[in-house]
């Protein structure tokens, strides 16, 4: 498998049905495969151009093996296919439909722009932001509301660069960053796409930069957002705004103590996601 797409014709889909011990089913798949596997509610699938007939004999003495030491009436029920492959890749981006969020209009290549809004390109790729994801849309909206032109923005953890490119949209100075060479590539290539410009692009941490922001934006984790709060705070200029995102609801007492030194401005909830919108009193 490369990246999800399968090489040849055709693959083998091995599924197995346990009526117990799922997790220790998984274990044994992991010793014996090195494809991923889903698991689907009840079922364990495994996708493979290898031939996966030989290792159904090897988990049918599991299953005995798990009878007898935990003395329980443990069945799996297992299956093999062979089946005509699909471009999973091309499928995917078929699914991937245009949005509307504020200001903006999120689109992939085979959708028109709109005449009313501002559009921004974006096809799916292996770098994160394609505008659907509940952190991605709800930043977008904190950007329609908050960002305005010649503002200098840093869009921190860059991802796809959905998010400087809708504040470049806006007319803003933007700077790109990302730990992941491959999210800063995407970026640079979206930003050209979108006909707009960044101003400085790097890959790294925030603290590369020696620019002070009206507006600083990072949609990572909650963990993440914690760890880098200081670099964070130090990136904004007097009053400048702080918009934090890909955080679980359940983490945002614990990302607001650690920024409770800036003033809240607004939450946005949208399903178990929270986007923080915070200013800086320095």
């Amino acid at each position: 498998i490369n990246n999800g797409v399968y090489l040849n014709k055709y693959y083998n889909e091995l599924t197995l049905i346990p009526n117990s011990y799922k997790e220790l089913y998984i274990d044994l798949l992991n010793q014996l495969s090195d494809d991923a596997i889903e698991d689907d509610d009840t079922k364990l699938i495994l996708r493979s151009e290898d031939n996966l007939e030989n290792i159904i004999d090897g988990i049918k003495v599991f299953t005995e093996s798990l009878k007898q030491s935990f003395n329980e009436d443990i069945k799996c029920e297992i299956t093999c296919e062979q089946k005509e492959n699909i471009d999973w890749v091309e499928q995917y981006q078929k699914s991937v439909r245009e949005i509307e969020i504020g200001e903006f209009f999120i689109h992939p290549s085979w959708v028109e722009p709109s005449s009313e809004k501002l559009n921004i390109l974006i096809d799916p790729s292996l770098a994160f932001g394609s505008g659907h994801h509940e952190t991605t849309s709800t930043c977008l909206e904190a950007i329609s509301k908050y960002v305005k032109t010649d503002m200098e923005v840093a869009d921190v953890g860059c991802g796809s660069g959905i998010l400087g490119i809708a504040a470049a949209k806006k007319g803003a100075k933007v700077d790109i960053c990302d730990t992941d060479e491959v999210a800063v590539n995407d970026s640079l290539k979206n930003f050209v796409s979108n006909s707009v410009q960044q101003r400085e692009s790097w890959v790294g941490s925030i603290t590369a930069s020696n620019c002070k922001y009206d507006v600083t934006i990072a949609n990572i984790v909650a963990d993440v957002l914690i760890f880098i709060a200081s670099d964070l705070k130090k990136s904004l200029k007097e009053n400048g705004i702080l918009i934090l995102s890909g955080i679980l609801d359940k983490f945002k007492d614990k990302v607001l103590a650690k920024f409770n030194d800036m003033e809240t401005i607004e939450v946005i909830e949208k399903n178990e996601w929270v986007t923080l919108v915070l200013r800086s009193s320095k």
